[in-house]
């Protein structure tokens, strides 16, 4: 029982870890149809946000205080990242709309100059955050140790999927948003402006990524390529659940999480990951649309 629990919390954290770095990804991708390959680059861009307000805070804050830094950095993560990916939409993806294979090379182009720009400013070699005093250790259950980490970045995945869901369904903006992802032309022709709906969603998803990049700062150190550890993992998520759904985005995260988990302890972290490519591939035979898919009418 305690191997059986301690494996259901690893998958929960796994998954709630790949669905904070797919919720923007979700967004974009599923309003705009622009496969952003940069969406790394802005997680990376949070996390080095989060390494500076921790310079800042051992630098100018009283020592009683150094702990609270995290809390600052992650709302400075999501403005810095979500003022990058607005600038980035206004300058660029905007005149890509529709051109699916010009933004993936646009997008990469824009991947590697981030990069190089985080080793012209930070260095190549990886840097190490400290995490808060309040998150070392671990809650003991049933004989396993659950990490105050994990937790805290599942709690925060929590809140961000909430916060989400109020915004997407509960406000004006959002329900403007999920308008044009259901049909941009009927938008359009009803009034709302899809450049502005474009250029906020673009940089609600940045935002997200920069608080992905934060939450990932707790798991080790990071650096110029940090990025490119997840993106393959989070275009995963987005086209197994359904782009443009956030229901279809929790459940895909937290199932590859789990069944990651799983086949990781009875095989090995490789054969998992490929067990679980070959798993996603055959369903996506069976429902190419995804697990959470929105009925429409169409006249061909």
């Amino acid at each position: 029982m305690s191997m059986i629990l301690g494996q259901l919390f690893n998958g929960v954290s796994l998954g709630s870890i790949l669905l904070l770095i797919a919720l923007g990804l979700a967004i974009t991708f599923g309003l705009m149809n622009v496969i952003n390959m940069a969406h790394g680059e802005i997680m990376m861009i949070g996390a080095y946000v989060t390494y500076v307000v921790q310079q800042g805070a051992a630098s100018y804050l009283p020592g009683n205080l150094f702990d609270y830094y995290f809390l600052i950095a992650i709302p400075l993560a999501f403005l810095v990242a979500g003022l990058i990916g607005w600038v980035l939409e206004k300058t660029m993806i905007r005149f890509l709309y529709s051109r699916p294979l010009d933004s993936l090379l646009a997008t990469w182009g824009v991947s590697l100059m981030l990069q190089q720009a985080a080793r012209s400013i930070f260095g190549a070699p990886n840097v190490a955050v400290t995490s808060p005093s309040w998150l070392e250790g671990g809650m003991e259950i049933a004989g396993m140790i659950f990490p105050y980490k994990r937790m805290f970045i599942i709690a925060l995945v929590v809140l961000c999927v909430v916060c989400l869901h109020v915004y997407l369904y509960r406000t004006a903006a959002g329900r403007r948003m999920n308008a044009v992802t259901l049909n941009r032309q009927m938008a359009s022709c009803l009034g709302i402006s899809t450049r502005k709906v474009d250029s906020s969603a673009f940089a609600l998803g940045s935002g997200l990524a920069g608080i992905a990049g934060s939450a990932l700062t707790l798991l080790g150190p990071i650096g110029p390529t940090i990025g490119t550890n997840y993106i393959v993992d989070a275009f995963m998520v987005v086209i197994l659940g359904g782009v443009g759904k956030l229901k279809g985005t929790i459940i895909g995260a937290l199932g590859i999480g789990l069944i990651s988990t799983f086949l990781e302890y009875s095989t090995s972290a490789t054969m998992a990951k490929v067990i679980v490519f070959a798993l996603i591939i055959a369903f996506l035979q069976w429902k190419p649309s995804g697990l959470v898919t929105v009925r429409t009418r169409a006249l061909d």
